[in-house]
């Protein structure tokens, strides 16, 4: 009898240390900790290429423009090469020809084209006149001002594309030089106008520079808001007032 209640306190005491055995196991077990959530993709490039004019004769220069977003090499062929993210460059076209920009980045890469159409010198028959009063007519003709925003220097779109105009006939016209005047609206002190007068005058410069335009066909000077086009007290009046205008230098 002493042998057998020595088995059952053995056995007893046995299942006992199983059971402790596994509830410790169970206690040590903990979850893995969450995946890392994944990468966003990086953005795909984007580019532009623009030239300027897009009409020329053989051995003329036109400027080819251009930007893009997240790239990090960018290739103008034919005859450019590498290029930064952005810029503008003069190239000497002897014949049509499509110029294409290629953006490569981590997301991907994207191009852009635009096409220079080269057309025969003019004759002697079909040159236009230079004489001072018939060039004077074309600038009054062609040449436009640049408007800006309420208190603001730097180009819109609209004053881009008026000023790339405007480089399309000085280019035709070398002899001409300007004066870009800088104008405001009535608003603001005398002093604070004439900064910004001088500011959008030299940014008007500056972009006429980019587009292969000769720094010294070019002075610039303020007005501030002293000399308004016009007198009405209503906002359609001050963005007339808001300008970098071109006088023909004589």
């Amino acid at each position: 009898m002493r042998y057998g209640s020595q088995r059952k306190t053995m056995l007893v005491l046995g299942l006992l240390g199983l059971f402790s055995f596994v509830s410790g196991c169970k206690k040590t077990v903990s979850n893995a900790p969450p995946a890392p959530p994944p990468a966003a993709p990086a953005a795909r490039p984007t580019v532009t290429l623009n030239a300027s004019p897009t009409s020329a004769t053989a051995g003329q220069s036109v400027t080819l423009s251009w930007q893009s977003t997240d790239a990090t090499d960018l290739d103008i062929q034919p005859g450019v090469g590498k290029v930064a993210p952005q810029g503008s460059t003069p190239e000497t076209v002897t014949q049509s020809t499509t110029f294409t920009i290629t953006a490569a980045g981590p997301g991907g890469s994207a191009t852009a084209s635009t096409r220079v159409t080269v057309g025969a010198a003019p004759t002697a028959e079909t040159v236009r006149p230079s004489g001072p009063a018939n060039v004077s007519e074309l600038f009054a003709q062609n040449v436009q001002d640049a408007y800006f925003d309420l208190d603001k220097s730097d180009l819109g779109d609209e004053a881009r594309a008026a000023l790339t105009k405007d480089a399309e006939f000085f280019r035709s016209y070398p002899q001409v030089r300007v004066s870009i005047e800088g104008h405001c609206d009535e608003r603001g002190s005398t002093e604070y106008n004439l900064g910004l007068g001088q500011r959008r005058a030299e940014a008007a410069k500056n972009f006429l520079i980019s587009l292969g335009i000769a720094s010294a066909r070019m002075d610039t000077v303020s007005w501030g808001k002293e000399r308004p086009f016009c007198s009405e007290h209503d906002e359609s009046c001050w963005h007339q007032n808001r300008r970098g205008h071109f006088v023909m230098a004589q």
